[in-house]
């Protein structure tokens, strides 16, 4: 799900690192037969988490960034009830942070609707996870659409991010439709724990990189192009524990909105989306057990989401026909948290710092 997490001792390799691609060839037979999985119902997603009781088995991930493969349950990244309707043929998708969460599902809507999708993950931490995706992608992908491309490296840095574009164009020619969502988080129950290294490389990953890719991308792009950025309801809501995470996810909000007003008059629209609690890598490798095992259960609807009923905001802003009105704006998949939230806080039932 992150696109940035290489050890520090490593930093210095960042300036000479140079980009590989998985290729998808090995994943199938010489006839390409596709198989196709048998996804999940929304409707079945919803009443198997809508329980009084845990949410999810307590479970842990010692180190950053998760893994999906390894969670229980595994995310939904699709459904029976998604039905695809070509809104994307022959669009050309970059989706950072795509091999796992919300960024699998996102990247496998885009195959659904016809777009060829190229995603980015940490190259040595998520190799399962970007191979699980590719399978997927090439099992999803239209006839008329490429390959698909998964590319690792660390997008902290200026550099690696315009060596990412610069695989992406050689090979497709072009983005039509970029999705910055990277991201990585860790507790903290004080500011005084947060030091200037684990600031730098929290910003570096979740706010860095939207800069470093976007502008590398724009060169590429061309009116009726789209940018979708994955910010946070703690933008809107703040988290205290989260605390440099979600400072993050605020400068995402306005940098959506800054953008959005410097391409309306080249024809580009950009917005995001703020999910509420998501079943995702990153809440295992974050939080506690005990956190896990009840996470999602403050927002109103009891649950947390699943990528998939994350992924169509994504599909929507991404199509022309259907948001071609809309820029600057944010999506609010959360629950119902951000409004119930601002409810109590306007009846002084809670008191956020």
């Amino acid at each position: 799900m992150c696109s940035r997490f290489l050890p520090c001792s490593a930093r210095a390799l960042s300036s000479t690192f140079t980009t590989h691609l998985i290729s998808p060839c090995s994943f199938f037979t010489n006839n390409n037969t596709k198989r196709r999985r048998s996804y999940p119902p929304v409707n079945i997603i919803v009443r198997s988490m809508a329980s009084g009781g845990q949410t999810f088995p307590p479970q842990k991930q010692e180190t950053q960034p998760g893994k999906e493969h390894a969670m229980d349950p595994t995310p939904h990244y699709s459904s029976q009830d998604y039905k695809p309707a070509n809104k994307l043929r022959g669009k050309i998708a970059l989706v950072t942070g795509g091999d796992s969460g919300i960024g699998r599902a996102v990247c496998h809507c885009f195959a659904l609707e016809g777009a060829t999708v190229a995603f980015t993950y940490v190259k040595s931490q998520e190799e399962k996870d970007a191979q699980d995706t590719l399978k997927l992608l090439m099992q999803a992908k239209a006839a008329d659409a490429k390959d698909p491309m998964a590319v690792p490296t660390d997008l902290g840095f200026d550099d690696n991010c315009k060596r990412v574009v610069d695989e992406v164009v050689n090979s497709y020619g072009r983005i039509d439709i970029l999705v910055n969502n990277a991201a990585e988080q860790y507790e903290a129950s004080s500011v005084e724990e947060i030091n200037e290294e684990r600031l730098e490389r929290v910003f570096r990953t979740n706010i860095f990189s939207y800069f470093f890719v976007t502008r590398h991308a724009l060169k590429h792009m061309k009116e009726g192009s789209s940018i979708i950025n994955t910010t946070s309801v703690n933008a809107y809501k703040g988290n205290a524990k989260l605390l440099d995470y979600t400072a993050t996810k605020g400068a995402i909000v306005s940098f959506t909105r800054g953008l959005a007003l410097q391409l309306v008059e080249r024809g580009i629209r950009v917005n995001g989306v703020a999910p509420g609690p998501v079943w995702t890598p990153l809440i295992p490798a974050s939080f506690s057990e005990e956190e896990c095992a009840n996470f999602g259960k403050q927002v109103p609807m009891k649950r947390a989401a699943q990528p998939i009923e994350v992924a169509p905001s994504y599909v929507f802003l991404a199509s022309c026909p259907e948001s071609s009105y809309i820029t600057g704006q944010v999506i609010h998949p959360n629950g119902m948290l951000g409004l119930y939230i601002a409810t109590l806080l306007k009846l002084k039932l809670i008191c956020y710092p």
